[in-house]
């Protein structure tokens, strides 16, 4: 065991980070982990050296390790699970080396080597969480391009961990090592339009123009948009009542459970992230209470992906299975006022959202040169003043129109005391 290999591994991967970065150890009854910043990290790594250690890829705003508390995305990564393929490491990467890397995805900054399965990462010159859609896009692309040598789709997640470097693997005792291969970061927009279908709308082109590749279903970007929203402005109205949720409980740790599995695409990560939510609350529920409250949200989710149930659904005049609750019932359940929805950003009524547009134009009115309508009205009441003071020397309306910049109209119309 190293600290040094682990410490390494960490500042490459992390260098100039932003933000919390979780350590985690895997013990008999579960994962126990703590958040540092990058600057603490070398004073208490070797606390960490041991068995079943891992790190966080991405960063976080606050010392929690749930999707919608990532500050920056710093990297890609895929979990290759291929001893449950019989495959030899060794052959997997000489394998990805010839066919895949520089092909169909890029050639990984790194590779970890746990003894029984690899982690391929790619290091991304860091974006904030807006940028989260087109990063679950790209990884998922990335996820499924190494499918035949046995990929983890549930290891997909902003949130995930991989193990650490110098640190021991338990299941056979092999110690973690890195193959580091180059240090340049990518960025994400570099990675999508190099090797990744088009992940916009297709617009009408001519006749003759050169074929496009195709085009990658554009609504995944709407998806992961919503269901990361919806997560976020339900920890944000928790944060708004100070977790004082009384009455709101079981609802809310159910649409966070249904809209994490629905993010996540991992419903045992979705469980645990719900089970940590229900500890912030002012009175939580008892651990078994969370799971019974919001067991129907995971057996939802699943039937999203079921044929015969979305068939079903959709005779019912449902968009599919699942649950496609409106806004309003949203409001409705969760007691929401208009002040609460204005610090929200997608769980609001038809009236706030209009007031929320109507203000960004008038915004953006004002910031392309026009004035507010006080503004307005002040100017016009000068302009009114000085023509009839131009008046009352003997100037003609053409004279006073000239004098003032305006039109022969417009004058009229001031000296009537009629603002146009």
């Amino acid at each position: 065991m190293s600290e040094g290999q682990a410490l390494q591994h960490i500042l490459e991967h992390h260098a100039g980070a932003d933000g919390w970065i979780t350590l985690s150890r895997k013990e008999a009854d579960g994962y126990h982990q703590h958040h540092y910043r990058l600057s603490e990290l070398p004073d208490i790594l070797r606390e960490w050296i041991g068995e079943d250690v891992y790190f966080s890829q991405n960063t976080f705003y606050r010392p929690s390790r749930r999707v919608e508390n990532i500050r920056q995305l710093r990297a890609l990564y895929v979990d290759v699970d291929s001893y449950l393929l019989n495959l030899v490491s060794e052959w997997v990467v000489q394998s990805m080396q010839l066919g895949l890397f520089r092909e169909r995805v890029p050639e990984p900054n790194l590779i970890i080597h746990s003894g029984r399965g690899l982690g391929l990462v790619w290091f991304l010159e860091p974006v904030p969480v807006q940028a989260l859609p087109l990063w679950q896009a790209v990884e998922n692309y990335l996820v499924k391009e190494c499918q035949a040598f046995g990929s983890d789709a549930r290891a997909s997640d902003a949130a995930r961990i991989l193990r650490l470097a110098g640190t021991v693997n338990s299941k056979n005792h092999q110690i973690v090592h890195v193959e580091y291969r180059h240090n340049t970061r990518y960025t994400l927009r570099d990675i999508e339009q190099e090797y990744l279908p088009n992940l916009r709308p297709k617009r009408s082109s001519p006749r003759h123009s050169e074929p496009q590749r195709p085009s990658v279903d554009h609504r995944m970007y709407k998806v992961y948009t919503l269901h990361y929203a919806r997560l976020s402005d339900l920890v944000k109205l928790c944060e708004l009542r100070e977790w004082n949720l009384t009455g709101y409980r079981e609802v809310i740790l159910f649409l966070y459970r249904y809209w994490s599995c629905c993010f996540l695409a991992d419903a045992v990560e979705a469980l645990e992230n719900t089970l940590d939510i229900n500890t912030q609350f002012t009175v939580p529920l008892g651990e078994s209470e969370v799971v019974t409250a919001t067991r129907s949200a995971e057996k939802a989710w699943r039937a999203r992906s079921n044929p015969e149930a979305n068939r079903i659904a959709k005779e019912q005049g449902y968009p599919g299975a699942g649950y496609n609750v409106s806004n309003d019932k949203l409001i409705e359940w969760l007691n929401i006022t208009d002040e609460e929805q204005r610090q929200l950003d997608t769980i609001i009524s038809r009236r706030v959202k209009y007031d929320r547009w109507n203000s960004k134009r008038q915004k953006a009115r004002r910031e392309s040169g026009m004035q507010s309508r006080d503004k307005y009205l002040s100017q016009a009441e000068e302009r009114r003043r000085e023509a009839i003071r131009l008046r009352s020397e003997g100037l003609t309306q053409k004279q006073i129109a000239a004098h003032l910049g305006i039109t022969q109209q417009a004058v009229s119309a001031l000296l009537r005391n009629t603002i146009l």
